[in-house]
């Protein structure tokens, strides 16, 4: 399909979590005009400031930032719930004449944007009870087991122990006869009416332990366990997607006087590690768009803004070159 002048064009800037995604999405948008949309799970939570590394009130001043801390930890986001938001304010974005720059490490979120989402049927509030209260009773484990033996499609795409999935994909079955894998081959809502470039960032897995260990030491000298404290005193349900934040669970356990602040804390990094880990196999198997309108960025650290300075131009003539290519190819 031709595409025309008249197609819209959105920036992507994917990796895992401590990458330097927000530090670039900052400097792009300053020379782009750009607005910088949320692409990340956890960021969605108004009472995970700190602990989700949420740009800070000066990058929100200096650059316009959409979807950030828009939902109460007491209510669970979801990928349908984050496209329809993620489409509207880049419907405003374009209208205003701007740049939209998606930034996030939630694959299946920018996903669901480059190639569109199954529309599945809401199971209703009957089955999604049961499922939490099972999980809650038994375990996600004991939950995954029965979706094996009803859904085996479904369950062997899942790790036994990933409650919200367990949990989303035993509601669905129950609540509409077909499980999730069975739904992704349906009719599916449409992708983004738009040209997408994509910048992935991928720094070696040394210096992003190292980035992971600095900043959550960071998070604690701010204020982390104040926030998980006032996220402790909600008494919201454990399975409740905030409550399952980096950090969170550790620190929740800490303020419990089950574990010490120094296990809780090398219990949140080795989590955020493995959980990157998967973020980074993902990305690697994963086309958010055409090869050509990629830029894989491989670096030996996180990317800060004293690295955008040197490669600010770089970057730029990337992004120029792929809208033009774009534009004017046959």
């Amino acid at each position: 399909m031709a595409v025309t002048e008249d197609r819209q064009h959105a920036l992507i800037i994917a990796g895992p979590t401590c990458s330097g995604k927000s530090a670039m999405a900052l400097a792009l948008a300053q020379e782009l005009d750009g607005v910088v949309i949320n692409a990340d799970s956890m960021q969605i939570y108004q009472d995970l400031h700190i602990l989700t590394a949420r740009p800070s009130p000066e990058d929100e001043l200096a650059v316009d930032h959409r979807l950030y801390g828009v939902l109460p930890a007491s209510e669970a986001g979801n990928v349908a719930w984050w496209r329809s938001q993620a489409l509207r304010v880049m419907e405003e974005t374009w209208t205003e004449g701007r740049l939209p720059i998606l930034c996030g490490g939630t694959g299946m979120y920018l996903r669901a944007l480059t190639s569109g989402l199954s529309d599945i049927p809401d199971p209703g509030e009957e089955a999604r009870q049961e499922a939490r209260a099972f999980a809650l009773e038994h375990g996600a484990e004991a939950l995954h087991a029965r979706l094996l033996a009803e859904d085996p499609q479904t369950a062997h795409t899942l790790r036994p122990g990933d409650t919200q999935r367990v949990t989303r994909a035993w509601e669905v079955w129950r609540g509409t006869g077909h499980g999730l894998i069975w739904w992704r081959t349906q009719a599916s809502l449409p992708a983004a009416p738009c040209n997408f470039t994509a910048i992935r960032l991928n720094p070696a897995r040394p210096a992003l332990r190292q980035a992971i260990t600095t900043r959550f030491e960071m998070m604690l000298e701010n204020g982390a366990i104040e926030e998980a404290k006032n996220l402790k005193e909600k008494n919201l349900p454990s399975e409740l997607p905030a409550m399952r934040a980096h950090g969170v669970p550790e620190l929740l356990s800490f303020l419990n006087n089950e574990i010490s602040l120094e296990a809780a804390k090398e219990k949140a990094i080795q989590a955020t590690c493995r959980y990157t880990k998967r973020q980074t196999t993902w990305f690697a198997h994963q086309h958010l768009t055409d090869e050509r309108s990629t830029l894989l960025i491989d670096t030996k650290n996180s990317i800060d803004a004293k690295f955008m300075e040197r490669n600010i131009a770089h970057f730029l003539s990337f992004i120029e070159n792929a809208i033009d290519e774009r534009i004017t190819q046959p």
